[in-house]
């Protein structure tokens, strides 16, 4: 239960991080982003796959570069669903999403898959 916490306040933040980023996607306060985060995640996780499987010829015609806009229209759609959470154009919308895609991965770096915080220890090995 705390790594889905977790995943959903890293989410949440970087959704914010994406709305300060780009123009056209607009958060009114925090009870919609955190909202916004957990729709996010389940038309990703229910959506998005039946997508992906629909499109594949389209998809495999561009080398998987239609995923980008199919992640553009999950954030679109979830700017459609929640109130407080606006995305204004398609483009926006797309690179929303590829900038979301970089700012939870460069999160989810330091988060376990239990969910907990990680630390990366550099520890220096003289050599005499």
């Amino acid at each position: 239960m705390r790594g889905l916490l977790i995943r959903w306040v890293s989410t949440a933040f970087a959704l914010w991080l994406t709305s300060l980023v780009v123009r056209g996607i607009e958060v009114d306060g925090i009870l919609p982003l955190f909202f916004a985060a957990v729709v996010l995640g389940i038309f990703n996780a229910i959506l998005r796959p039946l997508v992906l499987l629909v499109t594949f010829p389209i998809n495999l015609v561009t080398l998987g570069l239609f995923t980008f806009v199919i992640n553009g229209a999950m954030l679109k759609l979830t700017g459609d669903v929640v109130r407080g959470f606006s995305i204004h154009g398609f483009w926006s919308a797309v690179v929303g999403a590829l900038l979301l895609s970089v700012f939870s991965f460069l999160l989810n770096l330091f988060i376990s898959e239990t969910g907990h915080i990680e630390y990366i220890y550099v520890q220096r090995i003289d050599r005499l």
